[in-house]
């Protein structure tokens, strides 16, 4: 129960990986706001998930690329919890779609670097004014962001790389009044995202070529987020922490 008494902010916190970081933050004790865009059927799920842990979590319908829905989570989160926010995990995005150059338009550009940039950029900047020393924010990049990504992912890559710098200069300018910035880079997770866009045979050969010869798991993802916003990690800011097997290095 590391994380007991405190609130916690989960955005895509529905499914996938932000189940299991949702899950987890409740299992250490946080109270847990569970943002979801479209799932809503899962953000139920997820939200049944933690009563059967013993946590507490709301579900909160938010498009994290809109301020008028940005500005609602907060109102949202502020009357059930109150005025305080101790973690915060910037988990929404996603890949969408593989394209060349060749395919990607102006409409495709702007929905993946809104929901993985713009989004992350904007509910940090509403949710940091109820945040004080000792508070710690969490943001999802990726392996991609560090290698480059797949064929088809520039858009998804460029974002999270976008995500990754930004972490260590908001590191420097949070730092001073004690709030912690770091990032998780997943590398091969078995989750819907890949279900989705990568092919059986190229999973299997990037497990192959892994070090621990197998993908990574959601929990596995939660746990390294709940120890970078729990006070074990009271010294680390401003990384970007590869979790991928092995596969790469930092």
């Amino acid at each position: 129960m590391k994380l007991k008494g405190k609130v916690a902010v989960v955005t895509g916190g529905a499914r996938d990986i932000g189940r299991a970081i949702s899950i987890k933050l409740a299992k250490e004790g946080a109270k847990v706001v569970v943002n979801y865009f479209s799932s809503e059927a899962d953000s139920k799920a997820t939200l049944a998930a933690i009563k059967e842990v013993g946590g507490e979590a709301i579900a909160v319908r938010a498009d994290v690329t809109k301020q008028s829905d940005i500005d609602n989570l907060v109102a949202k989160t502020k009357d059930a919890f109150g005025e305080r926010v101790d973690i915060l995990v910037n988990n929404a995005g996603g890949l969408f779609a593989r394209k060349t150059i060749e395919e990607i338009d102006e409409a495709f550009y702007e929905m993946v670097m809104d929901v993985n940039f713009k989004g992350t950029v904007f509910v940090t900047k509403a949710f940091k004014p109820l945040m004080s020393k000792g508070g710690a924010i969490v943001n999802l990049a990726s392996q991609a962001g560090r290698d480059g990504g797949g064929q088809g992912s520039a858009m998804y890559a460029a974002s999270k790389g976008a995500i990754m710098t930004l972490t260590r200069n908001w590191a420097k300018e949070f730092g001073p009044q004690g709030i912690r910035i770091n990032a998780v880079n997943p590398g091969l997770i078995a989750t819907k995202f890949h279900d989705d866009f990568t092919k059986d045979q190229v999973r299997q050969n990037v497990a192959a070529a892994t070090p621990l010869r197998r993908e990574g798991k959601a929990e596995e993802v939660a746990d390294l987020v709940a120890y970078l916003a729990s006070d074990e990690s009271s010294f680390l800011t401003g990384n970007n922490v590869d979790i991928n097997g092995g596969l790469a290095f930092s």
